[in-house]
């Protein structure tokens, strides 16, 4: 009798706890998938910053008259990079992916005034160099909308998991909080195939 009592107590208390760690290591899964997700971005993002230096590099000759435009890419390539840097450091965190989302849209901006002065002029258009790193930034930005969509499907999963109940009740004492989903509207050096056909 009181071995059965000590059988259905230890059950009764072993049960809980496995369920605690199985649901605690199911999270971390799922917010390690997050963070592997964010890093496809992170790397995209980062090639795409060290482009467009050389991209401005060249374009220095043809736009003399905007040098305004030229220091505005700069400003904003420097502030996206730094909050890239941010939020790569805790990707899903809210301050830092709104920070990332907010610097981007200031880039998109600039580059778009860029790639206008761009298409207005045939010289530029006619450069290789330049088509070659308007090409680069293109790839990039396509890099980048696969790999947000990777991350959003990995925030969404997380995010599920997590709101689940029992999943609830170990995620908010050990601090899985909820994900934030990025939201990147990237400029790309759209004028492609009138780039292409200069060739």
């Amino acid at each position: 009798m009181i071995s059965t009592t000590i059988s259905i107590l230890a059950i009764l208390i072993i049960l809980p706890i496995l369920a605690c760690i199985l649901i605690y290591n199911k999270l971390v899964i799922r917010r390690n998938l997050l963070k592997d997700a964010y890093s496809q971005i992170d790397v995209a993002l980062k090639r795409r910053y060290d482009i467009i230096p050389n991209l401005l590099e060249c374009l220095k000759v043809y736009l003399k008259n905007e040098p305004e435009t030229l220091e505005a890419v700069i400003r904003a390539r420097n502030l996206a990079s730094a909050a890239n840097t941010r939020a790569a450091g805790n990707p899903g965190d809210p301050g830092p992916m709104k920070g990332l989302m907010e610097a981007e849209e200031v880039l998109r901006t600039t580059l778009t005034r860029l790639f206008t002065a761009v298409e207005d002029s045939l010289e530029i258009k006619a450069d290789e160099t330049v088509r070659i790193f308007m090409a680069e930034i293109n790839l990039m930005d396509n890099k980048i909308a696969h790999a947000r969509q990777a991350y959003n499907d990995a925030v969404q999963l997380y995010n599920k998991s997590r709101e689940k109940f029992p999943n609830l009740l170990v995620a908010n004492p050990f601090g899985f909080k909820e994900a934030f989903l990025l939201d990147l509207e990237l400029t790309a050096a759209q004028p492609d195939a009138p780039l292409l056909a200069f060739q």
